[in-house]
């Protein structure tokens, strides 16, 4: 009888001790948080520059530059005509840079909804 007693009192220490210790705890989280600053806010990041309209005159001249290193240079620059009379716009360089051109540019897509402009 006097086994089960201080079995009985044992657990009860254990109990009262845990909850003790988990509002320390609480109250020290709580502290922490309070002293910690709060994430900065993200940057907003600035659209990409866009490029002046270009003439259609302008067209064959700025493809040729653009499909100068394509593997297939008259697929390239017939596809590129086509993307510059409609955005009236071609990226520089030979690849890339397709966002300085806009929307147009970029979301123009084949049939098989692969992006068209080279």
């Amino acid at each position: 009888m006097a086994s089960k007693a201080l079995i009985f009192l044992i657990a009860s220490f254990l109990l009262l001790a845990t909850k003790a210790s988990s509002k320390d705890d609480e109250d020290f989280f709580s502290e922490v948080l309070a002293k910690t600053p709060a994430p900065a806010p993200a940057p907003v990041k600035a659209p990409p520059p866009t490029l002046p309209p270009v003439s259609i005159t302008e067209c064959p001249r700025l493809c040729g530059v653009r499909c100068s290193l394509h593997s297939r240079k008259r697929h390239c620059t017939r596809v590129c005509m086509t993307c510059c009379q409609r955005c009236k716009c071609v990226p520089p360089g030979t690849y890339g840079n397709k966002e300085m051109c806009g929307k147009c540019y970029t979301d123009m897509t084949t049939h098989g909804n692969r992006p068209k402009c080279p």
